[in-house]
């Protein structure tokens, strides 16, 4: 299932900017509400998995978080996982956003750094990973400049001080998005194996 959450661009101007200030909050129930009809339908059972890159990666993680009873494990790749850090930047860390992104484009789809603190906190995978607790893989572009691998190390370590150890995975030479072939299928590979792990027949229903 791909659901079309509210914050995506073609469908209209009331139907993207729907999506403000609104991640991990209704573009995340957007995402369960899917999964829940379709198990209703018969089409889906409950054994489900989230999986997604960049602000997908991001929207599995919070669907791990916040209905934890809904996904049996999550695979995130170039996700972003901590708005603190997309909002303002670091020194630190070298990323392709633009001042004047950080000014006026994401505090108005993300939220403010300082006015928006306590719901961006609320909605950081970083500040929530000990919630998180499905299985999980991780993977990124070490030279990724749109989500820097920064993102994912910052939450492969939370997770590990939470008692959740996650799936880990970098690939040199590789931005936002795999584009070398042997990593694609090492990638592919390796998230079969997962799903196949957690999803397989020998796993019970719940």
């Amino acid at each position: 299932m791909e659901p079309e959450f509210r914050g995506s661009t073609g469908y209209g101007d009331a139907h993207y900017t729907a999506g403000f200030k609104q991640f991990g909050q209704a573009m995340q129930n957007d995402v369960a509400d899917a999964l829940r009809w379709a198990q209703k339908q018969g089409i889906a059972s409950d054994k489900a998995c989230i999986a997604g890159a960049s602000y997908g990666g991001y929207s599995t993680l919070m669907g791990l978080i916040n209905d934890p009873d809904l996904y049996r494990c999550g695979v995130a790749w170039l996700a972003v996982t901590d708005l603190d850090l997309l909002l303002t930047g670091s020194w630190r860390v070298t990323d392709d956003a633009s001042s004047a992104s950080r000014k006026y484009t994401l505090p108005e789809l993300v939220g403010d750094a300082v006015r928006d603190a306590e719901l961006i906190a609320k909605n950081s995978p970083v500040k929530q990973a000990a919630r998180i607790k499905a299985p999980v893989l991780l993977a990124f572009g070490e030279d990724d400049r749109r989500v820097p691998l920064e993102h994912g190390k910052r939450l492969r370590d939370v997770l590990k001080v939470a008692g959740n150890d996650p799936v880990w995975v970098t690939y040199p030479g590789e931005g936002h998005g795999f584009a070398i072939v042997k990593n694609r299928v090492d990638f592919a590979n390796r998230m079969a194996a997962f799903l196949a792990q957690h999803l397989g027949p020998g796993q019970p229903a719940k």
